[in-house]
């Protein structure tokens, strides 16, 4: 199949999500190119959280579908989603302190092959040991793989998360707010790291930070009431007066 026939990455279609009669998500029609690199931006309360986790399947539509390389997974579990290709980032690091890098990375990669090993047999599994120390050290993070996950910095956190959502070979990968939290000197750490992800993974990001959107992204959904508002190129969007009024301020 050539590259002109091939099915959206990430589609949805006439997705609406209800919580009682508030309407958190409005017939979201969004379509991410195979390769993309798609940021969704939004204001607070827009309903990107309740997107994603729509995507993810942690929360189950009230309406319409979405598909991943074409297939429906609108009802496909959590789980099953990592399976077939799609990963995600949290707002909120969901990391485990007390491990090292390089042992959460290991048990990643170990979980991606279909095996159950506890801690105690990482020693064994030298394959897997390479594959977690190679993905840590093509995030910045191989000078630290060894250290405690409490003792790193948040920028390097963050980056973990990045990697950790990577071990499972995804072909989507969503991330929500990757800059989030970061300090100003940590923070171009992370955002280079993030330009130089695989360009064979497809990345939705939700961001804030409009310097990270606009050097990144080759395609911007804005997000408004849990509907699509504005979509197009990152030069469309920074001129659009609408989206100027609605979100971006004038200064953009």
């Amino acid at each position: 199949m050539s590259a002109t026939t091939r099915p959206p990455a990430l589609e949805t279609r006439g997705l609406k999500r209800r919580f009682g009669a508030f309407l958190a998500t409005d017939d979201v029609n969004l379509t991410v190119a195979p390769g993309a690199r798609h940021a969704l931006i939004g204001p607070n309360g827009a309903g990107k959280t309740t997107l994603v986790n729509l995507l993810t399947g942690v929360l189950s539509p009230s309406e319409g579908r979405i598909l991943l390389s074409g297939e429906d997974i609108t009802h496909t579990a959590p789980y099953r989603r990592v399976g077939k290709g799609i990963a995600r980032t949290f707002q909120i690091n969901r990391l485990f302190m007390n491990f090292t890098p390089l042992e959460a990375a290991t048990l990643a990669v170990i979980e991606r092959s279909g095996r159950s090993h506890l801690l105690k047999s990482l020693g064994a599994e030298h394959r897997a040991i390479d594959q977690a120390a190679a993905l840590l050290d093509s995030l910045g993070l191989a000078s630290v793989m060894g250290e405690r996950t409490a003792t790193l910095p948040y920028g390097k956190q963050r980056l973990l998360e990045i990697a950790l959502a990577l071990a499972s070979r995804p072909k989507v990968l969503l991330l929500d707010e990757p800059a989030a939290g970061v300090p100003e000197e940590e923070r171009h750490e992370v955002l280079a790291i993030v330009a130089a992800l695989p360009a064979d993974v497809t990345v939705l990001l939700i961001e804030h930070d409009m310097d990270l959107v606009f050097s990144f992204a080759d395609r911007i959904s804005v997000l408004v009431a849990g509907a699509i508002y504005a979509e197009g190129t990152v030069a469309e969007i920074a001129r659009d007066p609408k989206v100027k009024a609605v979100y971006l301020g004038e200064e953009a």
